[in-house]
């Protein structure tokens, strides 16, 4: 009835694959939900994850220099960056 042969059918092989398949798409899930996802601005643009800096860090650069950073990245536009620059400055 089941051929009485020793080893490894078909159907076995197609239940290796189907098992190595699922547990793959188990790891890719939680992969994606644990990695840190780049913020979504309101004006649909993505920016950069967000990392809070370290004290020290912080301390040592003055606002203008945070401010510069921010437009380097990307995370405000020009007129942003020259409206905040010409708050600070004033």
């Amino acid at each position: 009835m089941w051929g009485g042969g020793y080893g490894m059918g078909a159907g076995a092989v197609i239940w290796i694959v189907v098992i190595l398949a699922a547990l793959a798409l188990i790891v890719v899930g939680i992969v994606l939900l644990v990695r840190p996802r780049p913020a979504r601005r309101g004006d649909g643009e993505v920016s950069s994850p967000v990392y809070p800096p370290s004290p020290m860090k912080t301390a040592e650069l003055t606002a203008l220099q945070i401010l510069e950073q921010r437009y380097a990245r990307g995370d405000i536009d020009r007129e942003e960056f020259l409206q905040r620059k010409a708050d600070l400055s004033s």
